[in-house]
This record gives structure tokens, C-alpha cells and sequence, in this order.
């Protein structure tokens, strides 16, 4: 009987759980940001001077758009629909099988994004100015191994998460993600 009630409470703890993590979830605004990538490194050699690595990684491209429900398009006032962009995060998962990562950071921005323009291109701070000398990548040097002491490679592949925040004139919060693949390597033919 103990336990009936035990595998009840807890059914109830996980449904409640499941709840209110939509609820934390849940945007209402007509507003939806759409975030893409213009790639142009997919291979990022840490040794100082590399061939090639004096380049942006990527752009990023913010659009905001008019959310559609079943009948159509949302009746909004556009100009409240426009998106001030306010804060970006930035985080890591690796992809190779390793778990360690550089620590994750948020910047404040100020970019307005109109609701049906082109976009807004921008460029964003995919790491931290001394995250090249931690782990993950620190054990890539060669006075330290040369290889990831999780994985054992030479490489660490990770995706780089970019999370933008901001909210329509008429205060509705948004936000919307798009992901960079990286490798890291050392002296490896330089940036590609």
C-alpha cells in the first residue's frame, strides 16, 4: 500500500513538474525571432598566428516574424511588434563524447529588429578572450599532451549555443537560438 501511494505522489510530483515547465516556457507574443548562421569557419586552429584565423567565425542573422495561428496571420499593431534585442548567451555541448566545456557568459546588445524586414546581421562573441587557455582546449598544446584527455583526440568538437533575448515595444518577451559545429585543433593547417 506504501508504495502504491509512493508511485501515486511521485506521478503527481512529475505531472506537476511537466506543467509548470510549460508554463515557464510559454510565449505569447505575435513576435517570433528566428535566428540563422552564415558559417564561415568550421575549423578553428588555437596556435597563435594560425593561417586563415583573422575572420569572424560566422554571422548571425535576426528576423522577426508575425506568429501565424489557424486562421491566419494575428491582427498586431507592427509598430509594436518590432523587437528590441537586448541579451545574448552563449553555451557549449560537446559533440565528440567529451564533456568539458568553456563556462558559459551573457552580453548585453541593443539591436531593434522590425517584424517583416530582411533581418538584422551581426556578429557575436563566440568565446571568452582566455577561454583558449582553459580547459577544454588547453590540453590541445602541445607542452600539455596534445590531445583531450576525455576523448584522447587531437580535436574537440563542440556546438556553440546562441541564445538572443528581447522583447517587442509592447513588452512581450522573445527569444530564439541558432547553433555554430566547431572543431578545435592545434596547428592543424589553420582556419577553415
Amino acid at each position: 500500500m506504501t508504495k502504491k501511494i509512493a508511485s501515486i505522489t511521485m506521478a503527481a510530483v512529475v505531472a506537476a513538474a511537466a506543467l509548470s515547465c510549460k508554463e515557464i516556457n510559454r510565449q505569447n507574443s505575435p513576435v517570433k525571432l528566428v535566428v540563422t548562421t552564415d558559417q564561415k569557419l568550421h575549423r578553428i586552429d588555437i596556435k597563435p598566428g594560425a593561417l586563415n584565423c583573422n575572420q569572424e567565425v560566422g554571422t548571425i542573422l535576426i528576423r522577426a516574424l508575425i506568429v501565424q495561428n489557424s486562421s491566419g496571420t494575428l491582427v498586431t499593431n507592427p509598430e509594436l511588434d518590432t523587437v528590441k534585442v537586448n541579451q545574448y548567451r552563449v553555451t557549449y555541448v560537446r559533440t565528440d563524447g567529451g564533456t568539458s566545456v568553456p563556462a558559459p557568459f551573457t552580453r548585453s546588445i541593443s539591436i531593434t529588429v522590425a517584424t517583416g524586414a530582411a533581418g538584422e546581421s551581426t556578429t557575436f562573441l563566440a568565446l571568452q578572450q582566455d577561454a583558449l587557455n582553459q580547459a577544454p582546449f588547453a590540453a590541445l598544446l602541445p607542452q600539455n599532451g596534445g590531445r583531450d584527455p576525455q576523448t584522447g583526440r587531437t580535436v574537440v568538437q563542440m556546438d556553440v549555443i546562441l541564445e538572443v533575448f528581447g522583447e517587442t515595444l509592447a513588452g512581450e518577451r522573445v527569444s530564439g537560438t541558432t547553433r555554430l559545429a566547431l572543431d578545435f585543433c592545434y596547428d592543424c593547417l589553420g582556419c577553415a
